[in-house]
């Protein structure tokens, strides 16, 4: 007999998104209060996953489905992170005049998929949550139809994600097709000798994952559809489904396969080296806020992949601290650009940040100590993100990868102080509205308190992440 209570937050919000969509049909003109009891409802799940005990590793659905301590941490990011994101961006979906019933559905349908990725045990329960997921960010991407790149960007990020899903299911075929199996331990407890099928299907699912995290080579949708989606969705995208991405990283690689490290751990290193390059040199010439975020989010999962490519529970402890100061520090990026906004006309580009510094210090200085962490400059939290990651490495004795990502930082770099420069020393163009609604306003606080006073007890998110067990 199953216990069910281990999924009651996977159920309750599965039941809360079925009983919104509904009273959404049944009842006009209640996109507010659906939005409002997304939200509510998000809270709750939280509370029953932090109330979930996690004493022991729990199995359920024929092994299928696993409950520790990786996917607790990882499923209260991703709620947490979602609820702060919803907050952050109500009014600026309000103001587009698209604002339905079905946005705040599609977001919990997104999150529902995310968290049956994160406890995925087998092949096909993560191959399920990666489509729920990636089906609601379809049509999120193109929710702004009146706009032609919104339109564009769907088309692009559907064509390209089908391919990617295609060829990630094409890999489970060979895997299971070799092992016989597609649960994770099955798979672990009977891989005896090596196999170039094997290897071709792990390469085809990694292809697939490193698509959803936008890694080099597979990144050429993410500036295209960042700058195309509505501000509110592209916020989603650059940090919801990194989460989970990352999870299954951890999950794919370290529990079925942890005995053929040889096999897919050159290509780890690829990935993280070329999409830490490619992130920091690309993002240079943009012009664009959301482009740049998506070429800087490339950079930052080739750190968080450096993380899991040493092999050991220490790379992937560092890896996890690392996605976790990244939400933060991409939460309070996007706050500020929902505070760029005048007449009810949001700005997204670096020219129009030019001189803000005189009127709007606040804004100012959060943009500030938000590009000097996402730099990594010291004693901001985005310096100890790094950190974290290069000891993990040299630990590890991969010193290559440790100079790869201190080249790449200091390229980066470039691009984040020259945005402080056009803040502080440009001329003004734009005097922006100086009133903001109070959960943008909350959710900016809180991630510029997080990532300045970070420094001052770091420990208190080590010791979080120090239980998660792997190897």
């Amino acid at each position: 007999m199953i216990n069910l209570n281990f999924v009651f937050p996977e159920i309750f919000i599965s039941l809360s998104l079925m009983f919104l969509l509904m009273l959404g049909v049944f009842k006009k003109n209640s996109s507010v209060i659906i939005y409002n009891l997304s939200i509510i409802s998000l809270i709750i799940t939280l509370a029953l996953i932090l109330n979930r005990p996690i004493d022991k590793d729990i199995y359920l659905f024929m092994d299928a489905y696993k409950i520790d301590y990786l996917s607790n941490f990882m499923k209260i990011l991703t709620v947490l992170s979602a609820i702060l994101v919803m907050f952050a961006s109500k009014k600026y979906i309000q103001s587009l005049n698209i604002f339905n019933i079905e946005y705040p559905v599609l977001l919990l349908s997104s999150i529902v998929g995310m968290m049956v990725m994160i406890s995925s045990n087998d092949l096909i329960v993560f191959y399920m949550g990666l489509e729920l997921q990636s089906l609601s960010l379809y049509v999120l991407a193109s929710y702004n139809r009146d706009n032609l790149l919104s339109s564009e960007s769907g088309v692009k990020y559907f064509v390209l994600s089908a391919l990617s899903s295609g060829l990630l299911l094409y890999g489970c075929s060979l895997i299971y097709g070799f092992t016989g199996s597609t649960n994770f331990d099955f798979i672990m407890n009977n891989l005896n000798n090596n196999n170039y099928i094997l290897s071709s299907g792990i390469v085809f699912v990694l292809v697939g994952l490193a698509f959803k995290i936008s890694a080099v080579p597979f990144h050429m949708w993410a500036p295209d559809v960042y700058q195309g989606s509505p501000t509110s969705v592209t916020s989603f995208f650059a940090i919801l489904p990194k989460i989970a991405a990352l999870a299954v990283f951890i999950r794919f690689l370290y529990v079925p396969f942890i005995y053929v490290v040889d096999q897919w751990q050159t290509i780890i290193v690829f990935l993280s080296i070329a999409s830490m390059l490619f992130g920091a040199i690309a993002a240079i010439g943009q012009k664009n806020l959301k482009r740049l975020v998506a070429y800087s989010s490339i950079g930052h999962m080739g750190y968080a992949l450096a993380g899991l490519a040493v092999n050991s529970n220490e790379g992937i402890k560092s890896s996890v601290l690392y996605i976790t100061i990244y939400v933060f520090m991409n939460l309070g990026f996007f706050c500020c650009l929902f505070m760029l906004k005048k007449n009810d006309k949001y700005y997204e580009n670096i020219d129009d940040l030019s001189g803000i510094s005189k009127n709007h210090p606040f804004l100012s200085f959060c943009f500030l100590i938000i590009l000097f962490s996402l730099a990594g400059i010291p004693p901001l939290a985005g310096f100890f993100a790094k950190f974290y990651i290069f000891m993990a490495v040299i630990e590890s004795s991969m010193y290559y990868l440790a100079i790869i990502g201190l080249i790449s930082t200091v390229i980066a770099a470039f691009y984040y102080l020259r945005i402080i420069k056009i803040i502080y020393f440009d001329p003004e163009k734009i005097k922006y509205d100086k009133e903001h609604n109070i959960g943008l306003q909350f959710c900016l606080i809180i991630s510029a308190i997080f990532i300045l006073f970070y420094f001052t007890y770091p420990s208190w998110l080590n010791e979080i992440v120090s239980k998660i067990s792997i190897i």
